[in-house]
């Protein structure tokens, strides 16, 4: 099982309620992708078009929302911890470029980045051998 990085207890402490909070916001919003119990804003634009596309091709979202629900699971049953902050990656990179380019900038997507970015640093030891020559 992975480890911490971090020695000190308030650290350990964090990074398990980043976790949980990066699990649940992963979890239930990856359900809704499925069951649709959040209402979803009307988008406008450029994002209408960009998630009109996506939607289109049938591919995208049951794949991104599946893996939303499995990495969410996860971290909240803290089980391959590390396999989930790697899943979470790039779907997190992806919702922050979104928001951040093609629609007002919404606080909780930069929170999960921050998040996604916390947890890789907790358990930067199971990602050495990532970059090992």
């Amino acid at each position: 099982m992975a480890t911490l990085s971090f020695v000190s207890k308030p650290l350990r402490v964090s990074a398990t309620v980043v976790r949980y909070l990066l699990g649940a916001i992963f979890f239930i919003f990856g359900l809704n992708g499925f069951l649709g119990f959040i209402p979803q804003p009307e988008l406008s634009g450029t994002a209408a078009t960009f998630m009109g596309g996506l939607a289109a091709s049938g591919f995208f979202f049951p794949l991104v929302k599946g893996l939303e629900v499995i990495a969410g699971a996860l971290l909240l049953s803290n089980r391959f911890v590390p396999l989930a902050i790697a899943i979470l990656g790039p779907i997190t990179l992806n919702i922050f470029l979104f928001h951040s380019v093609l629609t007002p900038p919404n606080p909780i997507s930069i929170f999960v980045l921050a998040a996604n970015i916390f947890l890789a640093i907790a358990y930067k030891d199971s990602f050495k051998g990532i970059f090992a020559k």
